[in-house]
């Protein structure tokens, strides 16, 4: 029940006070997305961790000025890989036989399964990739309640104003969605007072 009473808890905070997260409280939040759930356990995406001020500043007309951008303590950026290449799915392939101390011949079956992929155009992948990281933004915004971190998933930006200022082309990345993480301010957001309101079960869900 505590993660329910949490999950109650949180809601998209509009404005943040500034304060910092204490290390450990972020290292946790960081910790979670890294074990979250992905297709393959592949983890097709990286994300920054952004907490310079002035890079923050060059974000947030990119983000329609929202003051969360430059509100918060930390602001992640997820980032989805623009295509899935041989050499990104051999690099897996190698992680799993080191972490796992096999032979990288065991895992033949399992790369030409991935391998798959390939054969799909760079759009389609990039659509994968791009859902994929919700399932690690997900992950994000229950842990951040879990450690009485206010969270707030944002679409509302330009991925390629953020690409460009984030230099995230040279990496292989595209932006996809942004989380700002820190702690409510209150007084200057009405919604922190407002009861949350989501559709009851049976509205919601349908037994099969």
């Amino acid at each position: 029940m505590n993660l329910i009473e949490k999950l109650n808890w949180r809601y998209a905070a509009k404005r943040m006070t500034g304060q910092k997260i204490a290390p450990d409280k972020l290292t946790r939040i960081l910790e979670a997305i890294r074990l979250s759930a992905s297709s393959f356990g592949i983890q097709p995406y990286t994300i920054l961790v952004v907490e310079n001020k002035e890079i923050r500043e060059k974000l947030k007309p990119a983000a329609y000025n929202q003051p969360q951008i430059t509100e918060a303590s930390h602001l992640l950026v997820f980032a989805a890989w623009d295509n899935v290449t041989e050499e990104r799915i051999s690099a897996y392939i190698n992680l799993i036989a080191e972490v796992r101390g096999m032979d990288v011949a065991m895992l033949k079956d399992f790369k030409d399964r991935m391998r798959g992929l390939l054969k799909r155009s760079t759009e389609e992948n990039f659509n994968w990739t791009a859902r994929q990281t919700y399932i690690a933004l997900g992950t994000g915004l229950s842990a951040a309640s879990m450690e009485d971190v206010d969270s707030t998933p944002m679409e509302g930006f330009d991925p390629k104003a953020f690409d460009e200022i984030l230099k995230l082309k040279e990496k292989g990345l595209r932006s996809v969605a942004i989380m700002a993480l820190g702690y409510r301010d209150s007084e200057a957001d009405p919604l922190s007072k407002m009861k949350k309101v989501r559709r009851p079960l049976e509205q919601l869900f349908i037994q099969v």
